[in-house]
């Protein structure tokens, strides 16, 4: 006689919960709170339960979907990184989908679903922390996952340096004969993500201190990525007794709110204050911005196309990619 897949009444009888709890948390998992949602995936892996429609659906023979974990969806940098992915994609048998985390809960949420609902082949983790115990769910559920921006031994990963990239940046405006510098920075980021611009800020300050040019804490602004915070804080530096001469921004986004501030103040760019910026986003491009580049678009392309010969063949070795930084000069500098 053939065994009857498990039901979702059993897995709400083994959780001790409704129905409508079980569904919630397949489909909505950050509105559910931890505790019942750790019951819910206990009862699901240990009954092995797929959810009817994804099991109907993987009866067709095309039915491949990769899915993309990420913060800050609409920011230009991961629109950049998403264009590689789906470049990649493009004409493939998989389908590509894309789960936007804006919050803690929901990011707890989806690391706790997607290995065990079976929805998606393959994972990339874009600019987010991975807990150790999250890392072991997605293994044990031999999902193949890819890491941008994080390393973790379990998996494959795509970074950069951000320390390298804040000393590259330092070197490149000293070699330019600039002294007197300012850094705008991101601050208040959500706990959720990754936050490059300490690191970068680093890099900027080690270098910036080996040549005997400190950079001093009047000269250092940490802002939340908002447009105006970021004219604000420009305004700030150029009112002080000695304005900088130069100012790096940790992104490009933010290079472009100097420029804003600058061009308010009818000053000259870059004879009367240079700006840099990091990211080389397609908006650095268009203004002009002189910048660091992180190669946004390759690291979207690389991390699918290590993905899909992972899915191809699982006993492929863990790749840990370091992207090349490299300087583009523009008229802002």
């Amino acid at each position: 006689m053939k065994r009857r897949d498990p039901t979702i009444y059993q897995v709400a009888e083994g959780a001790g919960v409704s129905i409508t709890t079980v569904s919630r948390v397949l489909n909505a998992p950050h509105r559910v709170n931890e505790d019942t949602r750790k019951k819910v995936l206990k009862a699901i892996e240990e009954l092995h339960f797929v959810p009817k429609a994804e099991a109907s659906a993987r009866a067709r023979k095309d039915f491949k979907r990769i899915g993309v974990l990420t913060p800050y969806f609409t920011e230009p940098s991961f629109v950049q990184r998403m264009r590689g992915i789906s470049n990649v994609m493009m004409g493939s048998e998989y389908e590509l989908i894309v789960y936007a985390v804006e919050s803690l809960a929901q990011l707890r949420g989806y690391l706790d679903m997607l290995p065990i609902s079976r929805r998606i082949d393959g994972l990339i983790i874009m600019s987010l922390p991975l807990r150790n115990g999250d890392a072991e769910r997605i293994r044990d559920n031999h999902l193949q996952t890819i890491l941008v921006e994080y390393n973790h031994p379990f998996f494959s990963s795509i970074e950069i340096d951000n320390e390298y990239g804040g000393r590259l940046t330092a070197e490149y405006l000293l070699g330019k004969g600039y002294r007197r510098m300012a850094f705008i920075g991101e601050a208040g980021e959500p706990p959720y993500s990754l936050h490059p611009s300490a690191f970068r800020l680093t890099g900027f300050q080690q270098a910036l201190s080996k040549a005997g040019v400190p950079l001093t804490e009047e000269y250092i602004g940490l802002n939340p990525l908002n447009m105006e915070r970021v004219i604000e804080q420009t305004n700030l530096f150029l009112d002080l007794p000695e304005p900088p001469e130069a100012i790096f921004a940790c992104s490009d986004i933010q290079a472009v709110g100097v420029l804003k501030a600058a061009r308010r103040r009818n000053l000259r760019v870059p004879e009367d204050l240079a700006v840099m910026g990091f990211d080389n986003i397609d908006l650095a491009d268009y203004m002009e911005l002189t910048t660091v580049d992180q190669s946004l678009d390759e690291s979207g392309r690389t991390s699918v196309e290590i993905l899909m010969g992972r899915l191809t063949d699982p006993t492929r070795p863990i790749q840990n990619i370091k992207l090349q930084l490299n300087i583009v000069e523009r008229s802002t500098v």
